[in-house]
């Protein structure tokens, strides 16, 4: 089992940027299939952002362009570099992670094992 804390979330007006980070224990970064998620109220969780462990990344239409995804393997620490923040990116932010191979991570959230408590994020306009 891999345990996963988020961290980074506050609130930010449309325009500026944002980093979360995903502290990482019970296994390496870099060994894992990796993903970042969101849900807004009332919505279903969406795939934002994913990554293999051989750094191949996958990003939802919405966020190419804006949001970048990383690893520090030496920190063990998954990070998403969000951008040119909107008013529709106001979600909770939730890191996953599985230990299956997936080329580029996957943005289907039923296929991650592991879960963060996650971090809240607000856009104002």
């Amino acid at each position: 089992q891999v345990q996963l804390v988020e961290s980074g979330g506050g609130s930010v007006q449309a325009g500026g940027s944002l980093r979360l980070s995903c502290a990482v224990s019970g296994n390496a970064v870099n060994q894992l299939t990796m993903g970042w998620f969101r849900q807004a109220p009332g919505k279903e969780r969406e795939g934002v952002a994913s990554t293999d462990r051989y750094d191949n990344k996958k990003y939802a239409e919405s966020v190419k362009g804006r949001f970048k995804i990383s690893k520090d393997n030496a920190k063990n620490t998954l990070y998403l570099q969000m951008s040119s923040l909107k008013p529709e990116d106001t979600a909770t932010y939730y890191c996953a992670a599985d230990p299956a191979f997936r080329f580029g991570g996957e943005l289907t959230s039923s296929l991650y094992r592991d879960w963060g408590q996650g971090t809240q994020v607000n856009v104002s306009s």
